[in-house]
């Protein structure tokens, strides 16, 4: 199979020397990528990280959320399966500073302004395709994301609780929540995210021989 695997965070310039942005390392993502490609044709888009990509996967870097939105419609048609682990920003600056804004005695006003929604932008091009995504919560962990699952028209998410310690953003471990469109839910022990990627692959394995 083709799998089109997004991952790290995506950046969004407020003037040359600042962005807005998250904590997500790419490790989630990359892991996927890696144990995708070990049966697989993979491509990996991804935001700005300080990993190694995958071997034998094509990497396409991009920086901000259009920028990855653009990445992953060109490549959409190429896959069979889309897993969408980046954390891509939510919002972005209306207006990019052409300059750096200078500390001054009174604060700046920032305006913000919605980035592309990029797995609902991809939902009407679904077809046939296996769409995967994620959900890092803080709190309702299940609730928001089978929210997400429905609203997005999602096969799988894959949620976790990004607030507990040991598992989430920046770690190598994680512990997640399975939770697919038929309405079952999988609870995963603490584990690697390279276990947890494995799992995430033999599921859509699984859910293409049906």
């Amino acid at each position: 199979m083709n799998f089109l695997v997004t991952a790290g965070p995506t950046r969004e310039p407020l003037d040359p020397v600042r962005f807005l942005s998250n904590r997500s390392s790419g490790k989630m993502g990359y892991a996927v990528a890696a144990a995708a490609a070990r049966r697989h044709e993979v491509r990996l888009v991804t935001g700005p990280v300080v990993l190694r990509p995958p071997k034998g996967v094509r990497t396409i870097s991009v920086v901000t959320a259009e920028e990855m939105c653009a990445a992953v419609d060109q490549n959409l048609k190429w896959c069979d399966v889309l897993i969408m682990a980046a954390a891509v920003c939510d919002w972005r600056p209306v207006e990019v500073k052409r300059h750096k804004i200078k500390k001054t005695k009174s604060l700046p006003s920032l305006k913000l302004e919605r980035t592309p929604d990029i797995l609902k932008t991809m939902m009407p091009k679904k077809g046939k395709r296996t769409f995967v995504g994620f959900a890092a919560e803080t709190r309702t962990v299940a609730r928001e994301a089978r929210r997400k699952l429905k609203e997005k028209g999602l096969d799988l998410i894959v949620a976790n609780d990004v607030s507990r310690r040991g598992s989430g953003f920046e770690s190598d471990n994680n512990r997640v929540l399975l939770i697919s469109s038929n309405g079952t839910l999988e609870r995963l022990p603490l584990m690697p995210k390279t276990a947890v990627a494995a799992r995430i692959v033999k599921w859509v394995e699984a859910r293409r021989r049906t």
